[in-house]
Formats: structure tokens, C-alpha cells, sequence
């Protein structure tokens, strides 16, 4: 089942500065060959479920191993039956509507 998911993992325990953590789980959806969206506050992925929460799962897993002792994770995430659709098409729909304004 295709799968479109807002994540937002969070190392609780590791100083201000996030970003080397951000970036690690960057690589790891990426190495998980997974369509993500990188934004201010977390990642938009699209993938098969099974492929999208391992991936999660594997972040977990390299945040800890980077010296978090604690990590915080907030998901999102929807699913359809009734048609295929991207995180490019739910953009795009919003964009069309606000163009026909």
C-alpha cells in the first residue's frame, strides 16, 4: 500500500543544534531509494508502507547510534484506494485552485 507521511524525528538530549541529525536521516531515506521532501520542520515521504517505516525505524536507529538518548517522533500519514496520488499531486491541486482565484 502506497503510503504519503509527515515525519518529524526529534533527539531529545543532544544540545540545540539538530541538523547533523536531520541530515543522517536524510541519508537514510534517500538509501532507502524513498521520494522525500525535506521543509523547515520534518520530511514528507511518499513509498510503499512497509518501505516507508522501516525507513523510519532505521532513523531511529542511527539517531541513537549518533549519541541521542532520547528521540521524539511525530508522523502523519494518509493513504488512498480509491485513486494513485504523489506528494506532487496534492501540491499541485492546492496550487491549481489558488491560480483560479
Amino acid at each position: 500500500m502506497n503510503v504519503l507521511v509527515d515525519v518529524s524525528v526529534v533527539p531529545i538530549g543532544v544540545g540545540v543544534s539538530l541538523s547533523s541529525y536531520v541530515a543522517a536521516c536524510e541519508k537514510v531515506l534517500k538509501e532507502a531509494g524513498l521520494t522525500t521532501r525535506l521543509h523547515a520542520y520534518g520530511t514528507n515521504i511518499e513509498g510503499e508502507w512497509d518501505e516507508v517505516f522501516a525507513a523510519i525505524k532505521r532513523c531511529h536507529e542511527v539517531v541513537h547510534q549518533m549519541g541521542a538518548p532520547r528521540i521524539s517522533t511525530v508522523i502523519k500519514a494518509g493513504t488512498r484506494v480509491d485513486k494513485s496520488q504523489t506528494l506532487d499531486d496534492k501540491v499541485r491541486s492546492v496550487e491549481q485552485k489558488l491560480a483560479s482565484r
